[in-house]
């Protein structure tokens, strides 16, 4: 079974992502803030890390930088979850060095695509070679 960090401050948000990951069958770990979301991460080490962007404390990318500044943690997959349109700030976000970035509101088989593909390609063979674009 995958273990899944989830951080995100949107009680709504939170739950939905949780409950499509346990419905398929995943393990979730949830964080409300960005410094609890890079402890858990340090911690328990999943497989793969879905991190908002806006968060109360650390913005989602200062916790990416955490993350990777970590060589133990640098494998693991992060994907920026975002209800950001305007286009400047989605490639902000793709430049800071995320996997990939899927928006809000969810769109569900893309959604679920991204997830699979993550967890079983890992970060390897994805990252930076050809990133995904981003969900619509």
């Amino acid at each position: 079974m995958s273990s899944i960090l989830i951080v995100e401050d949107n009680e709504k948000n939170m739950k939905l992502v949780r409950d499509i990951l346990q419905h398929d069958g995943h393990a979730t770990l949830e964080a409300t803030t960005g410094s609890e979301g890079l402890r858990l991460a340090a911690e328990a080490r999943p497989d793969l890390v879905l991190l908002d962007i806006q968060l109360p404390d650390l913005d989602g990318i200062a916790v990416l930088r955490g993350i990777r500044g970590n060589p133990a943690l640098d494998a693991m997959p992060v994907v920026a979850v975002s209800a950001s349109v305007m286009p400047d700030e989605r490639q902000k976000v793709v430049d800071s060095g995320f996997d990939a970035l899927v928006s809000k509101p969810i769109q569900l088989k893309q959604f679920r695509e991204t997830v699979r593909r993550f967890l079983s390609e890992g970060r390897g063979r994805t990252h930076r070679t050809n990133p995904p674009p981003p969900d619509r």
